[in-house]
């Protein structure tokens, strides 16, 4: 087995996963409402590294992520992401970067030691550092506000609490909730 000393945090994340225990809780256009969805999903990441900017040296994963509702059947996902988890071991610097076909862009970040587990990462329109941007329909009818993710690796498994609020064309703040439990393919 590979040492992914250099990714501190992330080594625990390096390969393939699977999950079928995901609950998406968020606003369904059709209903009007606030509705949960069962989904499953998979997962790649593939270490990389190191990223040299100057001084700082990068360690990261590069990751692509597919989701598929379990209450229907469906042949393509509903929601898929490409991105970047990234590890600095110099400032204990995590991060996460990730676009969704949406139109929506987020660098996330947190503070973590090399042989943690458990830690989180945020990001808040507007900030200059661990930021979230959107297309112009989506900055107006569902403007994301903050991102929130927990991850709580445990061996052969991971999982995570994610959440992001926007405020909503319709009127007031709506928190969009993704939870799944995965485990190596």
């Amino acid at each position: 087995m590979a040492d992914y000393a250099e990714w501190g945090p992330l080594a625990g994340l390096v390969g393939d996963w699977t999950g079928d225990q995901g609950i998406d809780i968020s606003f369904h256009n059709v209903e009007g409402e606030v509705g949960e969805t069962p989904y499953r999903e998979n997962v790649t990441m593939k270490p990389f590294g190191p990223v040299d900017n100057g001084t700082q040296h990068l360690y990261g994963l590069d990751y692509r992520m597919a989701a598929w509702r379990t209450n229907i059947d469906e042949e393509n996902p509903f929601h898929t992401e490409v991105g970047y988890w990234l590890w600095d071991g110099a400032t204990g610097e995590v991060m996460r970067c990730f676009v969704i076909p949406r139109g929506s862009t987020i660098l996330a970040g947190g503070v973590a030691r090399p042989d943690d587990t458990q830690f989180s990462m945020e990001a808040t329109v507007g900030d200059e550092q661990y930021g979230i941007s959107s297309n112009q329909y989506l900055a107006k009818k569902a403007r994301t506000k903050s991102y929130t993710l927990h991850v709580t690796i445990n061996g052969e498994t991971w999982s995570y609490d994610e959440s992001t609020l926007y405020d909503h064309a319709i009127g007031g703040e709506i928190a969009h909730k993704d939870s799944n439990t995965l485990r190596r393919a």
